[in-house]
């Protein structure tokens, strides 16, 4: 009997432990059948017996021995150390040990990246690209070969998945992970020994609190009713975490006078409108974080933090950035976008950053979201060789050779958003090429011309497009005929991209399409799907298309649909999706 089965006889879904260890890495997959070799089954199963039927022992101690040698030796090792644990540390609960025991296993370098995530609130969702952020900033991440710290600290994260250590809760349509989460049970182990390592303290009681703490980090998870008070014995602090938006503005500057060597400062949410001049004097800070707070604007002194790598400014209300950004050499990460129109219901819903000249220093810079187009800027973006995600808005056509140029100077890209400058202006993108080889994120927004399709940017990058937006594009030929070689696109929004009144979609197109929406075409009145396209849809969006009454024919064809979301389309339409809706194989959401 093997780990994997008394894993399903004790009524533990066998498909999670699957999910979370991925198929292609079955606890034994170098053996015929995937079986447990016979030289293990005796250990496997006095392994299995001493986690005691526990659903999360197993899956974490089977996370861990998948990752291990396949040898009675190895094994042995863990059997033995499990048994220790059990034995002398009876006071942390028969869960908690065979919990420590996986920790305990876990290499040096992934210890700490899975002790941060404990500084989260209870049951939050944590973001990939944010977590990763944070543990480069933290100094968590070793290099490796050519990978940048980005993808080596990604392959930490799906390394703690796939030992168990993390829950994968979503991945996005092309299979990264999007947002994971820490079991209650491992937070708690998480806590206790990083209050024991003075790793971290969190805290979120309704109460006065006077820290007084050698912990290098501090999570404030909530603090309605109550002060935090800050004495000298902070100066140790490296990190400070925000999760409450009613956390007292004047917190801020205690921070600032007592904690000098701050490598994180994430303010998240904190209705301050402006930051101290003193924050110059955090010279160690590598990681700022100001998204959804009221400021306006920064302080010159922000041109000291020459070690500032991530600045996040997203939903904030800045507009400009003094000229001292400039100085900062080695900024990775720069986002400054503001949703201003929630429902993207009119061209101008976002805006960007308006940035100094002399962006040339900023050479390191990998993502850009986003900025303001001007003659000037568009001209020394060929200097930002790194950019591997860039959004830039209000492109007037006059600038679109210059932007084209730059972008050609590009290699790296893989995530494009451009927005022109208005509703009658057209994106002029014949002059890219060769386009970014690596281009995989495609978002136009603005008028296009009837050849677009032909040009080297869908003709040569199109292959490997999985994200494809097109707004406000009003063309007049069907584009489905133009695009539908683009066999990798998993995600294809049309918004107000077409002025036709028939969409098909043939069989054969689009075969790893998942995720489908077609919002405001007026002119709509049909959309055929035949069998045998895009076979493995799950999710259509219908939005705001009045002359649309009928239900696409054919949807019955895509039998991996799992979502049909119906908003702002006839009452018609809407009724004879509701009476459909106790048929169908797909859950059906109609909003008038």
């Amino acid at each position: 009997m093997t780990v994997i089965s008394v894993i399903a006889i004790m009524g533990t879904s066998i498909n999670l432990y699957s999910r979370v260890l991925r198929p292609s890495r079955p606890p034994f997959r170098s053996s015929p059948g995937h079986e447990c070799p016979p030289d293990l089954e005796k250990l496997a199963n006095e392994i299995v017996l001493k986690c005691e039927g526990l659903p999360l022992a197993l899956v974490s101690i089977g996370g861990m021995l998948s990752l291990r040698e396949k040898s009675a030796v190895e094994w042995k090792c863990v059997h033995d150390q499990l048994s220790w644990e059990l034995e002398h540390n009876r006071s942390f609960g028969h869960l908690r040990n065979i919990l420590n025991l996986s920790f305990n296993y876990l290499p040096r370098n992934l210890k700490n990246c899975f002790l941060y995530c404990c500084l989260f609130p209870e049951d939050h969702l944590l973001a990939r690209r944010k977590l990763i952020r944070l543990w480069i900033a933290e100094g968590f991440i070793e290099e490796r070969g050519a990978s940048t710290l980005e993808e080596v600290a990604e392959s930490y994260l799906i390394e703690l998945i796939r030992r168990s250590m993390l829950q994968l809760v979503k991945t996005n349509y092309f299979g990264r992970v999007k947002r994971c989460r820490m079991h209650d049970t491992l937070r708690e182990l998480a806590i206790s020994l990083c209050m024991k390592e003075n790793f971290g303290l969190m805290h979120g009681d309704n109460k006065i609190l006077k820290v007084e703490t050698t912990a290098r980090r501090l999570s404030v998870i909530r603090s309605s009713n109550y002060e935090i008070r800050f004495n000298a014995n902070l100066r140790q602090l490296r990190t400070f975490l925000s999760f409450d938006s009613m956390l007292l503005s004047s917190l801020l500057s205690s921070i600032l006078l007592n904690c000098r060597y701050l490598t994180v400062l994430d303010l998240k949410g904190m209705p301050i409108e402006a930051l101290p001049d003193t924050i110059g004097g955090l010279f160690n800070l590598r990681y700022l974080g100001l998204q959804k707070t009221k400021v306006k604007s920064l302080p010159k002194s922000i041109e000291k933090l020459h070690n500032l790598e991530t600045s996040d400014l997203f939903n904030s209300q800045m507009q400009h950035l003094p000229d001292g950004i400039v100085e900062l050499k080695k900024l990775r990460h720069l986002f400054a976008l503001e949703v201003q129109d929630q429902t993207f219901s009119s061209l101008r819903s976002m805006s960007g950053i308006n940035l100094p000249k002399g962006i040339i220093n900023l050479k390191d810079l990998q993502t850009l979201q986003a900025l303001e187009a001007n003659a000037d800027v568009v001209k020394e973006l060929e200097n930002l060789t790194q950019l591997r995600s860039f959004r830039i808005l209000h492109v007037k056509e006059s600038y679109s050779a210059d932007l084209c140029a730059s972008l050609l100077k590009m290699p790296l890209l893989y995530h494009l958003s451009i927005q022109v400058n208005d509703e009658n202006e057209f994106l002029q993108l014949e002059h890219l090429n060769p386009p970014p080889p690596q281009l995989q994120k495609l978002y136009l927004k603005g008028r296009l011309k009837e050849n677009i399709f032909a040009s080297p940017l869908f003709q040569i990058s199109g292959k490997n497009f999985h994200t494809l937006y097109l707004w406000w594009s009003r063309l007049h030929n069907v584009p489905l005929p133009s695009i539908s070689h683009l066999s990798n696109l998993t995600k294809l929004y049309l918004n107000r991209a077409y002025d036709g009144q028939r969409l098909a979609f043939l069989a054969g197109w689009f075969p790893k399409l998942k995720c489908l929406l077609l919002a405001k075409l007026p002119y709509l009145i049909q959309v055929e799907m035949e069998e045998g396209t895009m076979v493995k849809m799950e999710s259509i969006t219908l939005m705001h298309m009045e002359q649309l009454v009928e239900i696409p024919k054919g949807i019955e064809h895509l039998t991996f649909l799992e979502y049909l979301h119906c908003e702002g389309l006839s009452a018609d339409f809407g009724g004879l999706v509701k009476e459909l809706n106790k048929i169908w194989h797909f859950t059906c959401y109609v909003k008038p």
